[in-house]
């Protein structure tokens, strides 16, 4: 412990550590909260908890890949079908060319 001119120690200076200290550790206590971290421990501890949210959260990514594939496939499938229709020379032979190959395969002949 020092002593300083006017017979004060460093208290003064220990006291205003200890209060940042205490603000800072408050600080990090609220930003662990906000993020759940208790929530996230917990959830690690139990692993049929973990198993249940890996299965629910894959059926729902395999429905929404599902659901956004048709959507963009017949999106697809309604832009070459107008295309077809407007009996466009290069188009329509390519799109004649794929209407070809798609009843072959499906067909089990090979092109």
């Amino acid at each position: 412990m020092t002593i300083k001119k006017d017979g004060q120690d460093e208290n003064g200076n220990e006291k205003k550590l200890l209060d940042d200290m205490h603000r800072r550790i408050t600080e990090m206590a609220n930003q662990m909260e906000r993020v759940q971290i208790a929530d996230y421990v917990q959830l690690l501890n139990s692993p049929r908890k973990i198993i249940f949210t890996n299965i629910v959260a894959g059926i729902s990514r395999g429905v929404g890949i599902a659901i956004g594939f048709t959507f963009f496939a017949s999106t697809i499938l309604y832009i070459l079908q107008a295309l077809g229709a407007l009996n466009l020379p290069i188009v329509g032979d390519y799109i004649a060319e794929v209407v070809k190959y798609v009843k072959a395969q499906l067909e089990g002949r090979a092109y």
